[in-house]
Order: structure tokens, then C-alpha cells, then sequence
């Protein structure tokens, strides 16, 4: 039944669209505010509850659903998976924007494409500015942008979908991130107590407070958000290293795992991230790590080769790789590679869903 939900939400999705401010997202949305208003005091375990209330009501209500209507008949089970996947999972969530930049630069105009990315990004990012982007600072940005989506709307819920019983692994995996979105970055106005407030509830609680403010910040959140971004970081560990391979598998296979070795080497900042875009990158031959990121790799080597003199090029960081700059081609080569990814992990879920036939 799984792979047949799937196909079905696939088809669904290219025939209409989910738009983007669609119903089920807005109510998700509130009830996120909601819950953040009615939970939040500025404690890092408050988050955990919250992110408990929020994800385990989704995954419950997704249960009962399907008990119920399996009771009533299967094929109802069958037209919930497809409805849960239809609203979970799917290209159309992303790649609108991206068709608008490829158009544009077909169309030999850079500042439409520019404008369309601007819109694009601005939906996660609301200060993100394209206006001084060069065609291939807009081309890196925009592949990069679809490389993750591709990973968040497609292969992290389809990897839970495959795992869990039912319909609960993308409802938990795109639960967890969409959360982790809203209340990490703080794009939810959280209850905290101010200082007079913080006074009131005695020194070991207003340390508490400032602890977990500490902790927090190290990991550039919010306070609430903390455990919501630790909760999808765990979950999407497995899925974003296998999304990766996939990049991998129908890329040039060599330079990708020559970057994924050098993404996997640097400690800090987002690894999950940083491995899909290197690995990425490495598979189309295109430069798509952050520039900051490339200077620093590149940097490293310099100071260990000064250090060294015996040392060789790239012993630093080990990352001696050199990708092609992002073009308009590269826009094509990614969407063909997201694609071809695509088909595999069909493919695979095709295989496993007729072994498990066989088996029975």
C-alpha cells in the first residue's frame, strides 16, 4: 500500500499543486503559535514539552485516523496515506521559485532571477538581500536552496515513511521540522520573563533562566527552540547522510565522497547542511559550499602548509577539490540529479515493498 500511496501523492502533486499558504500549514502554524504563548517562561525544558504536545498530537491524531478507518475499509487507509503524503511530502513545495529563477536567466534576465530568489529565500530568511548577488553568487545560492528542499520536502519524510508503520514517519519528520523552523529561529514572538518577573521567582530560578539562555545561544537559537532543533537534528542524521549518498550515487561519484569526507572532517556549524551541499556540489562538479566556508577550508591548508614546510597541498583540511562556479547549466544539472535521486529512492522502496510481498 505504501508505494502505491506514494506514486498516487506523487502524481496528485504534479496534476495540482499544494499552494503554499494552503490550510493545513496555516492551522499547523497557529497551533505552533499557540502552543509557544501558552508554554513558553524561557526554559529550555518548556521547549521539550511543547515540541511533545505539538509532535505527539500530529503522530496521535494520524493513528487514530488510520485505526478508524481501517476499521471502516482499507481503502480509506489507502486514500489517508495519500493524503498525508500529498500534504507532507512533494517538489511542488519548493520548486516553483527555482523554475522562476531558471526562466529568468534563460531569458537573459539576471535581475528577475535575482528578484525571484530574493522572494524564495525571504521565506526562511526575511533580511536576505540578492540585489548585489553575481549570476553565479544567485546560481550557488539557488541550488543550494533547492538542494535542501529537495532533502526537507522529498527524502527526509519518504526515508521515515519507508521506516516507521503507516503513515507516521513523515508526519513526525516534517512535524519535527517544521518546528524546528519556527521556534528555533525565533519566527514565533515567545513568552519569556523580564527581569522584574525573573526577580520574583527567587536567584536559583533567574540563574536557570540565564543558564539556559547561555546554552541556547551557543547553538544560535532561541531558548524554546533548543530542544525542537536538537529533536530534528537527531532525525534527520540517518536521512540527510543517505540523501547525500543518493547525490552521490547518481553524480560523479569519486568527487562527491571526496568532498562528503571533507564536509564530515570540519567540527561545528550545521554538519547535516554542510555534508548535503559539499557532497552535492562534489556530484555536479559545482562549487556550492558557503564562501565562507571554502575560504576557510582553503585557509587551513595555507596555515598548515606555512606551518610544514614538508607538508603537502590540501594537508590542512585535506580539501584540495576544486568544483566549476555555478552557471545556469548547473541550475539544469541539479534539477536532473535531484530527479535521477529521486528515482532511485523509488526505486528501492519499489524493491522493498515487493521483497516484503514475497515474503509474506
Amino acid at each position: 500500500m505504501g508505494f502505491v500511496a506514494l506514486v498516487l501523492a506523487l502524481l496528485l502533486e504534479q496534476v495540482r499543486p499544494l499552494p503554499g499558504g494552503n490550510a493545513v500549514h496555516q492551522a499547523a502554524a497557529n497551533f505552533a503559535d499557540w502552543l509557544a504563548h501558552a508554554t513558553d517562561a524561557g526554559r529550555l525544558r518548556h521547549g521539550a514539552l511543547g515540541w511533545a504536545v505539538a509532535v505527539g498530537s500530529a503522530v496521535l491524531a494520524v493513528v487514530l485516523a488510520q485505526w478508524v478507518l481501517a476499521a471502516i475499509h482499507p481503502v480509506l487507509v489507502l486514500a489517508l496515506h495519500v493524503a498525508v503524503l500529498y500534504f507532507t511530502l512533494g517538489f511542488r513545495q519548493f520548486s516553483h521559485a527555482f523554475t522562476e529563477i531558471q526562466l529568468a536567466l534563460a531569458a537573459n534576465d539576471p535581475d528577475g532571477a535575482r528578484q525571484a530568489l530574493q522572494r524564495w529565500m525571504r521565506q526562511r530568511d526575511p533580511a536576505f538581500d540578492a540585489s548585489e548577488l553575481s549570476v553565479p553568487g544567485l546560481c550557488r545560492v539557488a541550488i543550494a536552496h533547492a538542494l535542501i528542499g529537495a532533502h526537507r520536502y522529498v527524502f527526509g519524510p519518504l526515508f521515515w515513511y519507508m521506516i516507521l508503520p503507516g503513515a507516521i514517519g513523515p508526519v513526525l519528520y516534517r512535524a519535527a521540522q517544521f518546528l524546528a523552523d519556527r521556534w528555533a529561529q525565533g519566527t514565533t514572538p515567545a513568552i519569556k520573563p523580564v527581569a522584574s518577573e525573573a526577580s520574583v521567582l527567587g536567584r536559583t530560578v533567574q540563574g536557570d533562566l540565564v543558564a539556559d539562555a547561555a546554552t541556547a545561544a551557543a547553538a544560535g537559537v532561541e531558548p524554546y527552540g533548543w530542544f525542537a532543533a536538537r529533536a530534528y537534528r537527531l532525525l534527520d542524521w540517518l536521512p540527510a547522510r543517505l540523501a547525500a549518498a543518493g547525490f552521490a550515487i547518481v553524480g560523479n561519484f569519486e568527487d562527491a565522497i571526496y568532498c562528503w569526507r571533507s564536509a564530515a572532517a570540519i567540527k561545528g556549524g550545521d554538519e547535516q547542511r554542510r555534508i548535503l551541499l559539499m557532497t552535492g556540489g562534489g556530484a555536479l562538479g559545482l562549487r556550492l559550499a558557503d564562501p565562507a566556508l571554502d575560504a576557510q577550508l582553503r585557509e587551513d591548508d595555507r596555515v598548515a602548509a606555512d606551518g610544514d614546510p614538508n607538508a603537502s597541498a590540501g594537508s590542512g583540511s585535506g580539501f584540495d577539490w576544486t568544483g566549476a562556479e555555478p552557471d545556469a547549466n548547473g541550475l539544469r544539472s541539479a534539477v536532473g540529479m535531484v530527479w535521477r535521486s529521486v528515482v532511485l529512492w523509488i526505486l528501492l522502496f519499489g524493491m522493498l515493498t515487493i521483497a516484503n510481498w514475497l515474503g509474506r
